[in-house]
């Protein structure tokens, strides 16, 4: 498919607007993450050093606040969130079934195919997560 902002092919819309979907709840759960971290310590964080942070390098400040102050499971569904988006960023785009669409590969180099049931899972799982860090909020407020 193409636009007429680009030449080159492209997905279909449905798809981009998943991606896009995507992108967007995991960006809104990472600064929500953040925002639960100062609310708990905002004494030993600050927002212009946790937001220059990549998601990765917020795990010690999970552990420290948001762990701390209620169990390992945000952290685990964070962590395994970063993953998947880290798939979807760095994946590449392949034609499959005549279509364009993205692939990726885990770090034992098995490709898979970043289906819309794949980004459909993605935005749910980050509705869970979304979903723990307002809870969390609301008990530590």
């Amino acid at each position: 498919m193409y636009e007429e902002y680009s030449r080159q092919a492209l997905p279909t819309k449905q798809y981009r607007e998943l991606l896009g979907s995507a992108i967007s709840v995991f960006n809104s759960n990472n600064q929500f993450v953040i925002e639960n971290i100062l609310n708990i310590d905002n004494a030993n964080f600050n927002w212009y050093d946790l937001i220059d942070r990549t998601s990765g390098r917020l795990n010690e400040p999970i552990k420290n606040t948001i762990t701390a102050n209620s169990n390992n499971d945000i952290a685990e569904i964070f962590k395994n969130l970063i993953n998947k988006r880290n798939r979807i960023i760095h994946s590449f785009q392949i034609t499959e079934n005549n279509e364009q669409i993205l692939r990726t590969k885990t770090k034992n180099n098995e490709q898979f195919t970043i289906s819309e049931t794949y980004l459909l899972e993605f935005v749910k799982d980050n509705e869970n997560l979304s979903s723990m860090l307002h809870e969390l909020q609301t008990q530590t407020d």
